[in-house]
């Protein structure tokens, strides 16, 4: 084989990677396991190690969420034609491409458009591809982001776009968009004005209307990346003047699985100005020979790379399609009422957690923006860290919020969290801000 390649060794394959980084010495590898229930019982012995948020109090998010996830849910996509099948074309299709079919459309009434997408990989790569497509469609090159955006997605973003697209950030003012700033920087080089509503700190953005008409003035398209659970309550950013909404279906059925599922959904207008610069796959309904009958297929399938290769606008990639499915069984379960309840509810006990823990002593809340599930507090004043109040509480089995800054902590709370247990986290909290003062006076 060596030969027939022309290599002298096989240390010629890795020529190109500095020796520095090389081991130059075996792999450092424990003693085989003889038998398969010794495997077993390591396996098992390394995940007993973590401990999930049904163990704990958790108040912990930052783009995974501990919503409910119905025991329908589950059922369904287990079914083997669900489960099994990847791709679907080597396959029957045994009601696959009908059940994302009604995913995409019970999505599309959520958010009030008529074009959704069968799920990308996540939530950021359907962001990311929501600004390719309006810089692709402009022929322009900068996108200006007004909302404070989780980091692994700017990250994530930016790795994608940065070939194609700039990135300019403009720092909100209270929690959520600077708007005379963002748009004394639009102009003739504009592709998209970035949304996200809610923000990573939760706050959501009440400018969206004044945004959009700003971007529409010189030829931009507005992007808004959000998180549909709560559009049963709140105004779908379509109706504010959204061109492309995009973002994760995680919360809607999936569980969090120790990092997530998650699935990516770009939604447009039926406008085939955007439909035809997306990159995924859409199921559609269509009439058949037979009179009267109907099926489910791909719509405009030349527009993916399955057809163009690479001639393709980007490349499909990876298909959440399993994931569409679950959300659409969620969907189709709670119906109108039931995620109107659900927002309505989130949104109660958000705003309920921020008058028990923004009373504390020293504890302030970051901004005076509307939030949804997450919100930010500011412990300074406390004297206490975040970093030492989530490890005074971690031994209480209570994770209090995720550490975002030296003093200031990142608190979700969902339909999960009860009054009980928000009352549980303030006085938990009072309690670690109070003892080290004590213990700093007695010092």
């Amino acid at each position: 084989m060596l030969a027939a390649v022309g290599a002298g060794s096989t240390e010629d394959f890795y020529a190109d990677i500095p020796a520095s980084l090389r081991l130059n010495r075996p792999l450092d590898l424990p003693a085989p396991l003889v038998a398969e229930q010794d495997l077993v019982r390591h396996v098992e012995g390394e995940l007993n190690h973590n401990v999930s948020t049904k163990e704990r109090l958790s108040f912990l998010g930052f783009g995974t969420y501990n919503h409910f996830v119905p025991a329908v849910v589950d059922e369904v996509i287990n079914r083997s034609e669900f489960l099994t099948a990847y791709a679907g074309e080597p396959y029957e299709d045994h009601g696959r491409f009908q059940a994302l079919f009604q995913y995409q459309s019970l999505m599309a009434e959520l958010l009030n458009m008529e074009v959704v997408n069968v799920p990308t990989y996540d939530g950021f790569q359907a962001t990311a591809t929501a600004l390719s497509m309006a810089g692709r469609i402009t022929g322009r090159r900068g996108v200006v982001v007004c909302s404070d955006v989780l980091p692994d997605k700017v990250s994530r973003v930016d790795d994608f776009v940065r070939p194609n697209l700039d990135l300019t950030f403009v720092p909100t003012i209270d929690g959520t968009a600077h708007v005379e700033a963002i748009i004394a920087l639009l102009g003739a080089d504009t592709a998209a004005v970035w949304v996200e509503t809610p923000s990573c700190t939760g706050a959501v953005e009440t400018a969206i209307r004044q945004l959009a008409d700003a971007a529409h003035a010189v030829g931009a398209i507005l992007v808004v990346g959000t998180d549909p659970i709560g559009y049963g309550a709140l105004t779908p950013p379509a109706d504010q003047g959204a061109d492309i909404v995009c973002g994760d279906i995680q919360a809607l059925g999936l569980h969090q699985w120790f990092g997530g599922a998650h699935g990516g959904f770009i939604a447009v207008h039926d406008d085939p100005r955007f439909v035809m610069e997306m990159p995924s796959r859409l199921f559609g309904l269509a009439s058949t020979d037979v009179a009267g009958e109907y099926g489910f297929g791909d719509v405009a399938y030349d527009r993916t790379s399955f057809a163009l290769r690479e001639e393709g606008k980007e490349w499909v990639g990876t298909a959440a399609a399993l994931w569409g499915i679950a959300a659409g069984v969620y969907l189709a379960l709670m119906g109108p009422q039931g995620m109107a309840e659900l927002a309505e509810t989130i949104l109660a006990r958000t705003t309920y957690a921020q008058a028990r823990l923004g009373a504390l002593a020293g504890v302030t809340l970051n901004d005076n923006a509307l939030h949804l599930r997450e919100f930010v507090i500011d412990l300074s004043a406390t004297g206490v860290d975040s970093r030492t109040v989530v490890d005074r509480l971690r031994p209480l089995a209570i994770d209090p919020g995720v550490v975002v800054g030296e003093y200031e902590l990142l608190v979700c709370v969902t339909e999960m969290t009860t009054q009980h247990d928000i009352d549980r986290l303030t006085d938990a909290i009072a309690s670690a801000t109070a003892s080290s003062t004590t213990q700093e006076k007695s010092a």
